[in-house]
């Protein structure tokens, strides 16, 4: 499996929802779309994300939705709404979906590096000449 060949995706989040762009890019990261998908294996694809800061939720839940973390102190328990954290780091919150919509394995981390997101339209990522990839759900 050394020798296998990954192909490069681009994908535009621009008005997209958050929950189904993350479930069809956590597919392309395990390679679950391709013939030779074996759960064991690492066989995915790289996926290029531009626009992340454009993603958009449905129904009230970009007003309810927080994110959750914790220090580790005693009282740590940090809570960052979604405006502020759309504000902040846009492309956190699309990988934090996408890593909570992988297996919770070993090969999670090794997918996760092949998750490349940039808030612009903007990327370094030219040279590998990326396919773009339609999602639906607009």
């Amino acid at each position: 499996m050394e020798n296998q060949t990954r192909k490069w995706w681009l994908v535009d989040a621009r008005d997209q929802i958050l929950g189904r762009l993350a479930s069809n890019i956590a597919t392309i990261l395990m390679g679950k779309s391709k013939p030779t998908y074996s759960p064991h294996l690492d066989e995915g694809d790289f996926v290029v994300v531009v626009n992340a800061d454009k993603i958009r939720l449905t129904g009230k839940k970009a007003e309810a939705k927080v994110y959750y973390h914790h220090t580790f102190y005693p009282g740590g328990l940090k809570e960052v709404p979604f405006k502020s954290m759309l504000e902040r780091h846009p492309d956190r919150i699309l990988y934090l979906a996408v890593k909570n919509m992988l297996p919770k394995n070993k090969l999670r981390i090794r997918r996760l590096k092949r998750l490349k997101l940039y808030a612009s339209a903007l990327h370094p990522h030219k040279a590998q000449k990326p396919l773009p990839l339609e999602i639906g759900g607009t």
